[in-house]
């Protein structure tokens, strides 16, 4: 019934319709074309592309704190500080009293924005301050521009205030593997330590508990699923498989990198091409970076708890699998020869596409034509009709690339589907009415 009446709700405001977009994923802007337009540019999409660019600036971001937990801050907050003027929406976690609602939203949201990115990433003061000075001079000055800046500064405070103790910074003790068959080992070739061991424990923006939605086990070593997934990732991720095709080949590589970042630059795309205004646009973004950030610390949570192998150390040591089916081969290596450091189940990659589709798709429909370009592979481009389509390819990916087995994929798409609708329809949900709804 819940899912109805959102679904309903987005349709009263027109947003829940299929669209079209012909635009390269990292390169759309409002201001490639600038004398089309004198609007200014969202400041949602704005303050993304500027955390994009600071995650993607090498040494950046620190190593043990996962950046959707700040994609999600700098949304919440930038979400918050409009709708506490606009007031479609009910509030993520703020609620100011005594609000002009004749306060610069704009202002609001730029000056929300960039306290949040300096007090995580002191480092980029100058260039933030810069950016926001830029941005205010475009708003003009008086009583609403001022009441929207101190609107921006209150809920930025109190958004960061509430996730300063949310477990991110606890440092746990280096994991150390067992012997077990079919338990989580450092991978080869650079047996690099695993990470985010303690994000597990980080406190959820939107569920009740981490292992709200954890899947069940992965298959038995020695049963039939196990050993489809093995006998298939041992032929198509091998770094020199003649089994896979050199379209799966590019796709396995193409998707290699922040998976978290490709979806968020999507989003910008379909934000931009719907022309969503600033209330809209700041909505969408909370919704999907709070389902990116969840999803993250479900799929961490599982695999900890699970701590299974992944393909590479199945495949070198399947001696000692007791399965009679599973061939080892000690020289296999994956397509980008190294492994991302964490266990296998479920996939990360499958979890955060599904979830940023789940969300993607209900508020604008699935059927969409974008181009997206890649990290990884420069000059490559991949066209997809629809969110779905996008995020399944994502998530097999990582077989072609040796990474994931079949069944990681599996739990990933069903756990990331699962936090991105109990995100959906727990939070941020429109007010039908903004003047009597509270």
């Amino acid at each position: 019934m819940a899912k109805i009446l959102f679904a309903l709700a987005l349709l009263c405001f027109g947003l829940w319709s299929p669209v079209t977009v012909l635009a390269n994923v990292t390169e759309a802007n409002d201001d490639d074309h600038p004398a089309a337009s004198a609007k200014p540019i969202n400041p949602v999409i704005e303050w993304n592309r500027t955390l994009l660019s600071i995650v993607r600036t090498p040494g950046a971001q620190p190593p043990t704190i996962h950046s959707t937990r700040n994609f999600a801050i700098l949304h919440a907050a930038i979400f918050d500080a409009v709708n506490n003027i606009d007031g479609t929406f009910k509030p993520y976690a703020v609620r100011l009293s005594h609000v002009s609602r004749r306060a610069s939203p704009q202002a609001a949201a730029n000056q929300a924005a960039h306290d949040v990115l300096i007090s995580i990433y002191p480092s980029f003061a100058s260039s933030l301050d810069s950016e926001l000075q830029q941005d205010l001079e475009q708003i003009p000055d008086g009583r609403d521009k001022a009441d929207g800046i101190e609107i921006g500064e209150a809920v930025a405070a109190s958004i960061l205030a509430l996730r300063s103790g949310d477990g991110s910074a606890v440092t746990l003790p280096p994991f150390v593997p067992t012997t077990q068959p079919g338990s989580y080992q450092l991978t080869p070739p650079n047996f690099a330590p695993a990470d985010f061991i303690q994000w597990a424990n980080v406190t959820p923006f939107a569920l009740a508990h981490a292992n709200e939605f954890r899947p069940g086990p992965p298959p038995e070593l020695d049963s039939d699923g196990y050993t489809q997934s093995f006998v298939e990732v041992k032929s198509l991720g091998f770094i020199n498989s003649a089994a896979r095709t050199a379209d799966q080949t590019q796709i396995g590589q193409f998707w290699n990198g922040n998976i978290q970042d490709f979806w968020n630059e999507i989003a910008q795309t379909a934000a931009l091409d719907r022309h969503l205004d600033l209330a809209h646009s700041a909505h969408l973004f909370a919704l999907l970076n709070i389902s990116l950030a969840d999803t993250v610390i479900a799929f961490f949570d599982a695999k900890y708890t699970y701590n299974l192998w992944r393909p590479v150390t199945a495949i070198q040591m399947a001696a000692i699998d007791n399965n009679a089916n599973t061939e080892p081969d000690p020289s296999w290596l994956p397509l980008p020869t190294k492994t991302a450091p964490d266990p296998s189940y479920p996939g990360a990659h499958s979890a955060i596409s599904t979830a940023a589709a789940e969300v993607l798709r209900l508020y604008l429909g699935d059927r969409m034509t974008f181009d997206v370009t890649s990290e990884s592979l420069a000059g490559v481009t991949r066209h997809f009709t629809s969110f779905s389509e996008a995020a399944e390819e994502a998530g097999l990916s990582r077989i072609y690339a040796g990474q994931h087995f079949r069944f990681d994929h599996i739990a990933g798409k069903r756990l990331g589907w699962q936090v991105a609708d109990s995100v959906l329809f727990t939070i941020l949900h429109p007010r039908l009415n903004p003047e009597f709804d509270e």
